[in-house]
């Protein structure tokens, strides 16, 4: 990839997705390639337990696969998500960090993955840090084939100049207050295989 004309909307071409899957699955990954987001959710689905706890980062690529509104709207599964909505963060706080501290299953994305197999997650409250890193069972991410980038160099070009304006534009017209790059974790590889599923999908998804 040549950083000088890199695209970060730009889907990657099939030879890299490929190659980076090797790599992934050389770092103790499972790793599924698929082509759509409606393939990503099927992917996800049949990978959580009926009746399992389930957590998940606030994530667009989550909800451009319809994901999310599955979570939301299902019975079949104990999404932490739909509690905590209905609870009182100033009252009902220290429940809230509990609950989402280690679920069973932590659903997300990151904002880059290395064509090594990197993985670059960065966060303003640093809620999905914990269960990424150690905190949940399992881990699943969903993460299109745009967000790979030839080293972390490009990974941190890609949230400072791509990811942060747009999440911060965002939340400004949402919220009214706007957001910051306070913690970042780089996802090495798993100890032992079988914790983290990597789902590629082809087409971009998410931001």
């Amino acid at each position: 990839m040549d950083t000088k004309t890199l695209d970060f909307t730009a889907p990657a071409s099939a030879t890299d997705l490929e190659s980076l899957a090797a790599r992934l699955r050389a770092r103790n990954f499972e790793v599924v390639i698929v082509g759509s987001a409606a393939e990503a959710k099927a992917a996800v689905m049949e990978r959580i337990p009926e009746g399992a706890q389930v957590h998940s980062g606030k994530s667009k690529t989550l909800e451009d696969a319809g994901i999310f509104k599955e979570l939301m709207e299902s019975e079949k599964y104990d999404f932490i998500r739909r509690r905590t909505s209905k609870m009182d963060r100033a009252t009902q706080g220290d429940e809230i960090r509990k609950l989402s501290a280690s679920p069973d299953v932590m659903l997300g994305s990151v904002q880059a993955v290395t064509a090594e197999g990197q993985l670059v997650v960065t966060s303003a409250s640093g809620s999905q840090i914990g269960p990424y890193a150690s905190g949940a069972g399992r881990l699943i991410l969903v993460i299109g084939s745009q967000k790979i980038v030839p080293d972390l160099d490009t990974a941190f070009r890609r949230i400072e100049e791509y990811v942060f304006p747009w999440e911060d534009a965002r939340l400004r017209e949402q919220m009214g207050i706007g957001t910051a790059i306070t913690r970042t974790l780089i996802i090495e590889r798993d100890f032992r295989p079988g914790r983290t599923t990597v789902v590629l999908v082809r087409e971009p998804i998410g931001i």
